[in-house]
């Protein structure tokens, strides 16, 4: 056989047998017990063969014969095969009893890990650091008062001091002189524009212009 592709990976390997020795090797269903001594005939099968080394051969050789697949096989009246399928004699009863011990203790190797990966991850979900628990007296931003977040942002300014209005004496008043107009309850500043006796001219801020009387203008 010549070849220049080589094969590395056993998968690949074991399916190269089951094509090249489908007699021997069974790809699927029941398998056949191999002949003793099997690895040196195919090793001399394959001498010239550059697709697999004998290394590769002997790993994929092993992975065959430890499957389930393969140590089911192994039991009392079957008939071992060579190469071409040809049979080779029956089993030992210590082989038989070898292979059943063999799958027993892979079957319950793979239950105890599969049993453990449940517990695995309730063991890494534990592991996960639990989120900091946020103090009492924290809020979060979003939950602040509309109003706190405007008064953290601009400071409310001071009021002014509040300032004691008196009578004005029509002695002390002229033209010009700022005064306040008592207008109902709240005051109106404005400027004097002519005093007439006891009659006071005023221009409001407002634009008004009133005549009151001097009792009325406050200082």
């Amino acid at each position: 056989m010549e070849s220049t592709e080589k094969l590395t990976d056993t998968n690949a390997i074991l399916a190269y047998l089951y094509e090249t020795f489908p007699l021997c090797f069974i790809a699927e269903g029941e398998t056949k017990p191999l002949k003793i001594g099997l690895f040196q005939d195919l090793a001399e099968r394959l001498a010239d063969d550059s697709k697999v080394s004998k290394t590769q051969l002997r790993v994929a050789l092993r992975r065959y014969t430890n499957s389930w697949r393969y140590l089911k096989c192994i039991k009392e009246g079957a008939q071992r095969v060579d190469l071409d399928g040809n049979p080779c004699g029956e089993l030992d009863p210590e082989h038989i009893e070898h292979a059943k011990a063999t799958l027993k203790e892979s079957q319950e190797k793979a239950k105890a890990r599969r049993a453990a990966e449940p517990a695995k991850e309730g063991e890494a979900k534990k592991a996960k650091p639990a989120r900091k628990p946020r103090p009492q007296g924290d809020k979060p931003r979003n939950d602040r008062p509309r109003s706190d977040k405007k008064a953290a942002r601009k400071p409310s300014k001071p009021a002014a001091p509040a300032v004691e209005l008196v009578p004005a004496v029509l002695e002390e008043l002229k033209p010009s002189q700022r005064v306040n107009v008592k207008l109902g309850m709240t005051p109106v500043a404005g400027v004097i524009l002519d005093i007439n006796k006891e009659d006071v001219h005023v221009q409001l801020d407002s634009g008004l212009s009133v005549k009151v009387r001097v009792e009325h203008i406050l200082l």
